[in-house]
């Protein structure tokens, strides 16, 4: 376990590799964002499908910054 936090809370400096596959997973999940804007009506379970997006795309890239 202390080998986990100690990477789970250490920054990590990313490179070109990782930089573009944050990249492919901000496009991918603003394209999707658009989507649920153009077919949900405003609503509190959009605003939840916004938020839960934006929070996937969060643990996506902490995925990609943590592990080789």
């Amino acid at each position: 376990m202390k080998d986990r936090i100690e990477n789970n809370f250490t920054y990590h400096e990313p490179n070109k590799d990782k930089t573009l596959k944050y990249q492919v997973i901000r496009d991918y999940a603003k394209e999707f964002a658009y989507r649920i804007e153009n077919h949900c009506p405003d609503s509190r379970e959009k605003s939840l499908a916004m938020t839960k997006l934006e929070e996937a795309v969060m643990w996506a890239n902490a995925a990609i910054a943590r592990n080789k």
